[in-house]
């Protein structure tokens, strides 16, 4: 399983100038590469490597293996998108292979080639982070955050995998908009948190792009990507907490298929669009699904169909079931239950063992 160590690495000045120069050399090589492509229609990254490796060498300066991975960076960009001319902004993140970045884990430092030669610079991590680099294998992608000035390294870590436990039960997952996620065990995890910050930052946002100040912009700078890296913070320990539920009794995880989910529902109304939109249930389901096989846990996709209009207890599928967005009453045989967990309920139990019951048109099972 691979895995993301991020590190902050801790250059002097002088080194992170070195680094800011060698981001902007590698990117403005990353457009002269591009703009050949585009001319030439010619986006193999072998195909690119044969028309401009000896050119770029002698014209640039930059070292061989840095030359490889940028062909092999616009290559990357073009399988994205063939219709349009790909740029590559000078602060963009660039990617090093142990040809030209090498970790020395007991001393927390990195040997980096640069502009101004071979960099030898120490780094922070955290005791999860430092775990993770004694697995470190592949690539790792240079990235210079603009708003803290900050050096990163985020390296591929190549983690064995658990055995995967033998269960006989499952923790049925609901994930919605008003309650990011309910267990079939009846915990709730309201989304009231995301959408208090999402509508603050989004406030604060309309009222600082409409004062236009330069401190107003200095301001919007600052802030961008806090609402973001909130909800992923959220979704990190909401889904660590469902994992570590279900490994400690010993259950698999069943959560609906949600692919597609966009296309298919539509919202009226601008705030409740963009509090859809925010729903960042993909996400969500990504932590889930590297954490479960982190720990060894099993996780399966069912089909969502009727699992908000099927009662748990009896079977019965009808929409007058879902009384409200919080309300479950069964029309058949009067269970009443909280909706969300119901559907949990549905996920863990009903989506694998029985077929669904179908409503006719006078409300009686069909």
């Amino acid at each position: 399983m691979k895995l993301i160590a991020q590190v902050r690495l801790n250059p002097t000045p002088e080194h992170a100038t070195y680094l800011l120069e060698t981001l902007e050399a590698a990117n403005a090589l990353c457009n002269r590469i591009s703009a050949f492509a585009w001319e030439n229609y010619l986006f193999g990254k072998f195909a690119l490597q044969k028309a401009l490796y000896h050119p770029l060498r002698a014209d640039t300066g930059i070292t061989a293996q840095m030359v490889v991975r940028m062909f092999a960076k616009v290559s990357d960009a073009y399988k994205l998108d063939k219709k349009h001319l790909r740029t590559f902004k000078s602060h963009g993140a660039i990617a090093y292979d142990d040809r030209i970045l090498r970790y020395y884990t007991d001393k927390e430092a990195v040997s980096i080639w640069s502009i101004g030669g071979r960099l030898h610079i120490p780094y922070s991590a955290g005791e999860r982070q430092k775990e993770l680099l004694q697995y470190q294998q592949g690539e790792s992608d240079l990235v210079y955050s603009k708003t803290s000035k900050e050096f990163f390294l985020l390296a591929t870590c190549d983690i064995p995998d658990p055995d995967q436990r033998q269960t006989d039960e499952a923790l049925g997952i609901d994930m919605g908009v008003t309650n990011i996620a309910v267990t079939s065990d009846g915990d709730i995890f309201s989304s009231e948190s995301i959408e208090y910050t999402r509508k603050r930052y989004a406030k604060l946002r309309k009222a600082l792009q409409q004062c236009g100040s330069k401190s107003a912009k200095r301001h919007l700078k600052k802030m961008a990507g806090r609402q973001q890296r909130f909800q992923k913070d959220v979704n990190h320990v909401i889904s660590k907490r469902l994992v570590m539920s279900a490994k400690d009794t010993n259950r698999s995880i069943k959560v609906e298929n949600l692919t597609h989910i966009r296309v298919r529902t539509t919202v009226g109304g601008s705030d409740k669009r963009a509090k859809y939109s925010n729903w960042a249930f993909a996400q969500l389901q990504y932590f889930l699904a590297y954490k479960a096989r982190m720990h060894g846990v099993k996780l399966e996709q069912i089909d969502p169909r009727y699992t908000s209009q099927r009662c748990f207890v009896c079977g019965h599928i009808a929409k007058a079931n879902r009384k409200t967005q919080d309300a479950f009453l069964c029309c058949a045989c009067g269970y009443i239950a909280h909706a969300d967990i119901n559907a949990a309920k549905n996920i863990a139990f009903w989506a694998a063992v029985k077929p669904p019951i179908v409503t006719g048109r006078l409300g009686q099972p069909s």
